[in-house]
């Protein structure tokens, strides 16, 4: 059950990862669609900077939890590099899962808030689109929520290899700058 549940959650962050890139995408095809409008038609699309703003807001929360499952967030590890015992430094990340964890559902819970207001008062932007902000804010607490989900995945990644007693701690490629 728990390989089944690690596998689900990691293929949620994946889709998430996805829709992220594609966000990046079409960003930067607003964008250059911008330039080229301003260019040869001495024009302007009049939403792009806004759009191009949603878009960022969304990718950056719809990729957190890919990147916990990459490796990807900058890590302090200057605890799990005093210690020696690789079951330790195991421990010592799943404490940290266990803290992530609760962060993240905390401000899904917060997020979640603002989104429903949104909702529920039917806010619109003041830009010239009036987009109602209920929709770019939605990408906020679902980000969270996977990462959340993320945490969960990698707590019980940890907790698997602790149980199997097969523990080997691999070293970051430094070259990375991680």
């Amino acid at each position: 059950m728990d390989k089944k549940l690690i596998t689900i959650i990691d293929k949620i962050s994946n889709f998430g990862g996805v829709l992220s890139g594609t966000m990046i995408c079409l960003g930067s095809a607003l964008v250059i669609a911008e330039i080229i409008e301003r260019t040869v038609f001495n024009s302007t699309l009049y939403v792009a900077e806004e759009y191009s703003g949603y878009l960022m807001c969304g990718l950056t929360f719809l990729a957190l939890s890919m990147t916990l499952k990459d490796k990807g967030h900058i890590r302090m590890t200057f605890l799990q590099n005093r210690l020696k015992d690789p079951r330790c430094i195991l421990i010592v990340d799943m404490i940290c899962y266990v803290v992530g964890f609760v962060f993240s559902i905390w401000v899904t819970y917060c997020s979640g808030i603002f989104f429903w207001d949104s909702v529920v008062n039917g806010s619109r932007s003041m830009q010239i689109s009036e987009t109602y902000l209920a929709i770019p804010e939605f990408f906020i607490p679902l980000g969270f929520l996977i990462l959340a989900l993320q945490f969960i995945a990698e707590f019980l990644k940890d907790y698997i290899t602790l149980k199997i007693g097969t523990v080997k701690i691999v070293e970051e490629d430094k070259s990375l700058g991680r």
